[in-house]
């Protein structure tokens, strides 16, 4: 079977030039409402790289994820959203993206292209078989990504793919490849807009179902969030009136603070209470 780039073809829409900033704005959330229908058909792939990720991390793996260009950036994004909102230690979830940190806000020319800076990026976190690398890349394409996740498997790495076009190169050499198809884009070739919102997805769903698999999460809440700010603090405050039936605000603010995170300042409560 040939591979086409589905993610390349030209847009069904023309002269957008032309448009009213109201056919412009209809127009691409009328694309964008299409791209959880495409996810859902993926689901079954996505299944299975998940529960490869929550193996692998419940036996202290880690997950790395890496990418170019926008897929790197939504990387670092999720990766960067787990420590505050599950607890977790930063390290056990990684992104890592081709050209580096200055990457996150600045293009960097050809960094994509190489392919075996992506291997040796990941060697900077003794990437090892206790692991789980993902390849994003909305072409599928990517030298970048290609490299890194070839090597992974030389390595005995358990490797998965996110990608928008079937059939794509990176799927080929991913353990567990999840293609979600969202056709052309708006802008022909725009993947920040479509194929980036179905990888953000996708990524949601990773993180946030290893996390409850992990025991991050209790009922729906977010008992081992960090408090970083008032915000947060008066969330978890809340949620331990509400579990534990407190009344008073400051007191449990004060437990809350001495503890550091729902759970914990539960815990102590249960076993002061034995």
């Amino acid at each position: 079977m040939s591979f086409e780039k589905i993610t390349e073809q030209e847009s069904i829409y023309h002269h957008l030039e032309n448009m009213s900033v109201g056919e412009i704005l209809t127009h691409i959330n009328k694309e964008d409402q299409t791209v959880p229908f495409a996810v859902a058909k993926a689901i079954p792939a996505i299944e299975k790289l998940t529960e490869a990720v929550s193996d692998k991390m419940l036996m202290g793996g880690r997950l790395f994820y890496i990418g170019a260009g926008t897929s790197g950036r939504l990387a670092v994004v999720d990766a960067s959203e787990c420590p505050p909102t599950y607890g977790v230690p930063y390290g056990l979830v990684n992104a890592v993206i081709a050209g580096g940190e200055k990457a996150i806000t600045t293009a960097i020319e050809f960094a994509e292209d190489d392919t075996e800076q992506g291997w040796k990026d990941l060697q900077a976190f003794k990437v090892s078989s206790r692991d789980v690398v993902i390849g994003i890349a909305a072409s599928g394409t990517t030298p970048y990504v290609i490299g890194a996740l070839n090597e992974c498997r030389k390595h005995g790495i358990i490797t998965g793919s996110i990608s928008c076009n079937p059939g794509s190169p990176v799927s080929a050499v991913a353990d567990f490849p999840i293609e979600v198809v969202v056709g052309p884009e708006f802008v022909t070739g725009s993947t920040r807009m479509k194929s980036g919102t179905a990888q953000k997805l996708v990524l949601n769903m990773i993180s946030t179902t290893v996390m409850i698999q992990l025991g991050r999460v209790e009922d729906n809440k977010m008992v081992n969030m960090q408090l970083t700010n008032e915000k947060l603090v008066d969330r978890g405050v809340k949620m331990l009136m509400e579990r534990l039936k407190l009344k008073d605000y400051d007191k449990t603010k004060q437990l809350l603070l001495q503890h550091g995170s729902v759970k914990k300042a539960a815990e102590s409560l249960v076993d002061n209470s034995k």
